[in-house]
């Protein structure tokens, strides 16, 4: 009797377990479409109201949460860059599993967040207008670029970190590990630009 309650004990725990690790990814039942023919992903765009999810994987899969083809969004593959955009009020929802991503890019109202740790050599982010990313990264190197209203969640660790940002407000690392850091203010540089010019400026008069 103990054996046969230890056995559908744990097969309760298992099941929750996976029912735990399954619904932290992006776990929205209604019309999921798993898109085919898509591989070889080194870079992501997202323009507009899209959520994107990133994960590690074997091998390329993208997975789009909503009626995707009766909606205004575009996904589309070329060349290795995966290009995803919608404006629709409803957010699109779209879950990208890649071997080998190296780089993502995000403008408009664009969210992206990791799903587990983005292992990588070389990582790029670059992040536009009001876009936003929450990140767990595990890299020998990563640059970051927040540019705008866009604003970044990182942690993790990293060897070689480069961030640059327009306001150092919009960029949170205090839980990210980086051994060797780069940090530039664009909007400083872009102020110290100006100032020397004028200097140039009153020299020439």
């Amino acid at each position: 009797m103990k054996t046969t309650f230890l056995t559908i004990f744990t097969a309760l725990v298992l099941s929750a377990g996976i029912a735990k690790t399954t619904n932290a990814a992006p776990a929205k039942n209604e019309n999921v479409t798993v898109l085919t023919g898509i591989s070889a992903i080194n870079k992501i765009e997202v323009y507009g109201n899209v959520e994107l999810y990133i994960s590690d994987g074997n091998k390329d899969q993208v997975k789009v949460y909503n009626k995707y083809y009766s909606e205004s969004a575009l996904v589309q593959s070329k060349n290795g860059v995966l290009r995803i955009s919608s404006y629709k009020a409803e957010r699109l929802v779209v879950w990208v599993t890649a071997y080998d991503l190296r780089s993502v890019s995000a403008y408009g109202n664009a969210e992206v967040k990791s799903f587990g740790d983005i292992s990588k050599i070389e990582f790029n982010v670059d992040l536009h207008n009001n876009a936003s990313a929450k990140l767990n990264l595990d890299a020998y190197s990563a640059s970051v670029t927040v540019n705008d209203q866009a604003k970044a969640d990182l942690s993790g660790t990293v060897t070689e970190a480069d961030l640059k940002y327009s306001n150092a407000q919009n960029i949170e690392y205090s839980n990210l590990v980086m051994q060797h850091a780069s940090q530039t203010c664009t909007a400083a540089s872009v102020s110290i630009a100006k100032n020397e010019l004028d200097q140039i400026a009153d020299l020439v008069d």
